[in-house]
């Protein structure tokens, strides 16, 4: 089935690109009734994020940052590399548990 712009095509006097109910309405005045109620308002619309809302936010923004220290890379690459690197267990789960109540709170 081809679909084009028009709309009954063999209905004479019907041009699918207009309607009744928008003849005579200014483009801009057009877009003002399709533009939702909320962004019309102004300075009283307000939208409160949750929590879980913020946190998403946050990790996003952490993820985008591309900042990367070259040289901390290649240290920690050469000590893996040679089995030199120890990680504390003890220390990486306190702070994994620190980071959760913090975000549980």
């Amino acid at each position: 089935m081809k679909v084009g712009n028009k709309v009954n095509q063999n209905t004479p006097g019907i041009d699918a690109g207009k309607s009744s109910a928008t003849k005579g309405v200014k483009t801009n005045e057009l877009n003002k009734m399709l533009t939702p109620r909320a962004s019309r308002v102004g300075d009283t619309a307000k939208i409160n994020l949750s929590d879980k809302a913020q946190a998403l936010q946050k990790a996003k923004d952490l993820a985008s940052d591309i900042s990367i220290n070259e040289a901390r890379v290649s240290e920690l690459q050469n000590l893996i590399d040679s089995g030199n690197y120890k990680v504390d267990a003890k220390a990486v789960a306190d702070r994994l548990v620190d980071e959760h109540l913090e975000m549980v709170d």
